[in-house]
């Protein structure tokens, strides 16, 4: 279970990384500076915690669960972020709430990255006994304050192609939100299996997804005859 949370840490770490590459560096110094800051500031309450109570939180399924709905909620934003900025590449008209929906996603770090630089803090904590747990703490947020930028820069250098960046971030959004999966179940089901079906249910299911797959099917159809007629 630890090596799965620290997997989906590190995916969590990358997403944010590649998600400021989209951004000016201008924007990413601020954004450097913030997490810096909240490293700073949450060092005291790091060093209140033991390695006892983590590995409960990790085993705790209510936690768990808890932690995947932000997830979902984090990827969501995410992937929608992508779509828009798929159209903006691809010169797809743009109305004013569509612009500031983008603006406003653009500029959201995402909200389980916080929680990783915490994980962080409490690691080195735990990684140098006997060390000054001011200069542990002020030391890990000059590293962030620096590392945030360097591997914004890096990203943009090693992937120029803003579509590839893009296309990346879907795709590692998608994994992780696999990851918050596996990790909510973490050895068990979240309901227990019945033996009789419920055909009713069953059919009324069936029936919504028709009726939302044929209503979906012609309003696609009906925008892209609107933007062929309007093109000619």
């Amino acid at each position: 279970m630890q090596t799965l949370v620290l997997l989906l840490m590190i995916v969590i770490g990358f997403n944010f990384v590649l998600k400021q590459s989209f951004r000016g560096m201008l924007y990413v110094a601020v954004l450097a500076l913030l997490s810096a800051g909240f490293v700073a500031l949450l060092w005291p309450v790091a060093i209140e915690q033991s390695k006892m109570q983590i590995a409960q939180w990790l085993a705790s399924p209510d936690l768990m669960l808890d932690t995947s709905v932000i997830l979902t909620v984090d990827v969501a934003l995410q992937m929608w972020f992508c779509i828009l900025s798929a159209d903006r590449l691809n010169n797809v008209a743009e109305s004013r709430s569509r612009k500031v929906l983008m603006a406003v996603l653009a500029v959201f770090p995402g909200l389980l990255f916080f929680g990783v630089l915490f994980s962080l803090l409490v690691a080195v904590m735990f990684s140098f006994p006997g060390t000054s747990f001011a200069l542990l703490g002020y030391g890990f947020a000059t590293v962030v304050m620096l590392c945030i930028p360097l591997a914004v820069w890096l990203i943009k250098k090693l992937l120029p192609e803003e579509s590839i960046r893009l296309e990346l971030l879907f795709l590692s959004n998608a994994l992780a939100a696999i990851l918050g999966v596996v990790a909510t179940v973490n050895g068990r089901t979240a309901a227990e299996a019945v033996g009789d079906v419920n055909w009713k249910a069953f059919a009324a299911m069936v029936a919504l997804l028709l009726v939302g797959t044929a209503a979906g099917y012609g309003l696609r159809k009906q925008i892209f005859k609107r933007k062929y007629l309007n093109n000619n």
